[in-house]
Formats: C-alpha cells, structure tokens, sequence
C-alpha cells in the first residue's frame, strides 16, 4: 500500500497535535449526562456564546447534530427542503428516513446555494394531500459546492422566508467558521437567523473527535432526549470535549492559512493542461476541478497522484476530483500536490 504523506481526500484527517492532545490527557472530567463533566459544560457554554444562542449541546458527531436537529423540529412525513447535495441527503445513510422519518426535497443548484424565491417555488400548499413543509436546511459553506459561502444577505433572505411561511430554518454549520474567516460575519451574526445551529470541531478545527448542537433552551432540552434515545450521551466526555475546547481558543484564525493554500493550489491546477477549475470560485479550504479535458477519469488521476508523490485526493465523481486543505497540509505539501498532478498528466 503506497503511503500517504499529502492527504487531501477531507479536512477530517487532521490530528490532534501534542498541545490538544496534552490538554487531552490533563482534561478535569466529570459525568457528561449528569451535567457533571466541568469540561463539557464549559464547552458548550462557549459554543452558545460564539453562536449567540441560550444553550448548546455537545454531540459525538455532526450527523447526529443534523439528525437531532431534524427530529425536534420535524414531524414524521414533514418535508425539509435543502440543497440536493447537502449532507442529509447523500452521507446520513438516509438517516432522516429512520429517525426524524422526515422526508427531504432537494433543490439543484451550481454551487449548493438557493435563494429565497428558489426555496418559495418549493414549498408545498396546506392540503392534507401533499407533505407539510416544515424546514429548510442551509449547508454553511457548502462541501460539494466547493466550499461555497452563503452570503449572509441571502441566508437572511430564506430565514426570513422560513418564520413568513411557518417554518423553522436549520444551519449545517460543519465549516462554518470556514465561512466565519472567509467572510469576516461573525459565527453569532449566522445564528440569529437560524433555529438550529451546530459547529464541527473534527474537521478545520483539528480536533478528534465532535460537534456541537445551538438553539434556544427549549429546543437544547429536546435535543437532549434524542441524544439520549440515540445513544450520543457519554460519560466522562471531558476528555474529547477538550480537544474541541482547545480548537476553539488556537485553531480559528489559522483556518484563513487553509484557504490561502487552497487557493495556490487553484491558482497551479487552473494552468495545467488537461485540469478544468476556475480560481475565483474557491472560496475557503475546499477546491473541485475537473480532469475530463484530460481524457483521463478522476479515479485514474487520484491514483497517479497517490502512487507518484503520496498525494491522495478524492474522486466524486466520473470525471470530478475534490481536494481539501487543512491544518496537517503545510506549503510543501500543496507544492508535493501541485508536482503529483503535473506528473499525472503528463505520465
């Protein structure tokens, strides 16, 4: 098996460095379902703040915080419209079937972002025939629009839609501190607008394992019975919830490195023959480009990469690769990507 040294597939395979994962190791712990893990709650005290929310609540798992999200605020046979690559849809292994038993209508869109008179053609009219809207789901940014930002103009364009038509609004908040950087909108600015709200620690930010799930008491306390009902509440979850707690107070700013990087890598890929991507459209951290000009499948082409210089991108397509910055990929890891790809084409 060839060995990895550049790991473009995701921003999830970051690892925890020896300052989180010291922080880790000496983490005062306590019983998370009780309320008695110091370590948890100051998390979660932290997240509300930073999202401008009453209460938020510490999950193993982004999905879970999607799944939870859905469960409070939809009824089963309710409908929830969102982007039709948007994460519950395509990597929840149809989770929102099962647990919410919520159904999901997708709108197409080039970049993973609709407009509010996008969303208003799609929901449903109150007759007991069709399903009842109930929800529209925002992906902050959007991971296979290609770490696309919602501007903050249009997430309060379909918010406002969303109260206007009875609905609740739920943002999929796992960049969305890309977007916070990206953008200069702060994380609470986003929050007013939504009924739910989460951030994922497991990703840009470099921690382990984790996320966390904002909104009003209320629906905290909802969620809380889902968390148990699925199994998400843990015991000394201390431990983990530091790794996140240090990725919150060290890993923020440097996301704008993240970005920086994939937007050098852009720059190289958009003057190779045979690659196809346009350098302005890679907003943050994620970049996807296209290897038909080559003639060669985006599977042929990551496992050239892979095989030559021990870049491993991934594939998402027939003809479709994405490739992720993150904080394990430094300036000569981007210049290892942007030889591997030179090689692969030309080989």
């Amino acid at each position: 098996m060839t060995a990895i040294r550049v790991d473009l597939f995701s921003d999830t395979m970051t690892r925890p460095g020896p300052e989180m994962r010291r922080a880790m190791a000496e983490a005062e712990v306590g019983d998370e379902q009780r309320g008695e893990d110091p370590t948890v709650n100051a998390l979660q005290e932290a997240v509300a703040t930073l999202l401008g929310k009453e209460a938020a609540l510490f999950l193993p798992s982004g999905t879970m915080c999607n799944e939870i999200a859905l469960a409070v605020l939809c009824g089963a046979g309710d409908e929830v419209i969102l982007d039709e690559q948007a994460h519950p849809l395509i990597a929840e292994a149809g989770g929102p079937a099962v647990v919410s038993r919520a159904s999901l209508r997708p709108i197409r869109t080039p970049r993973g972002v609709f407009t509010a008179a996008e969303m208003a053609a799609m929901i449903r009219p109150p007759l007991r025939h069709a399903p009842r809207t109930r929800l529209v789901s925002v992906e902050q940014t959007s991971n296979f629009g290609g770490g696309t930002c919602w501007p903050i103009a249009t997430i309060a364009a379909v918010c406002d839609l969303a109260r206007e038509r009875g609905l609740y609004a739920h943002c999929d908040g796992a960049r969305l501190l890309n977007a916070v950087v990206a953008t200069g909108v702060s994380a609470a600015e986003h929050g007013r607008h939504f009924d739910s709200i989460w951030i994922d620690f497991s990703k840009g930010l470099g921690a382990p394992v984790g996320a966390a799930l904002a909104g009003s008491a209320d629906f905290v306390d909802a969620a809380w019975r889902w968390k148990q009902r699925l199994g998400g509440a843990m015991r000394q979850a201390g431990i983990i919830a530091a790794g996140a707690l240090y990725a919150l107070g060290h890993n923020v700013d440097r996301l704008a490195e993240d970005h920086a990087r994939a937007r050098r890598l852009a720059e190289a890929i958009a003057g190779l023959p045979g690659l196809s991507l346009d350098p302005a459209a890679v907003e943050t951290n994620i970049l996807i480009f296209d290897v038909a000009p080559s003639g060669m499948t985006a599977a042929a082409v990551a496992d050239r990469a892979l095989e030559s210089h021990g870049v491993r991108l991934c594939p998402i397509g027939p003809t479709l690769v994405r490739a992720v910055t993150h904080l394990d990929v430094d300036d000569a890891g981007v210049g290892a990507a942007i030889a591997a790809l030179r090689e692969s084409l030309g080989g």
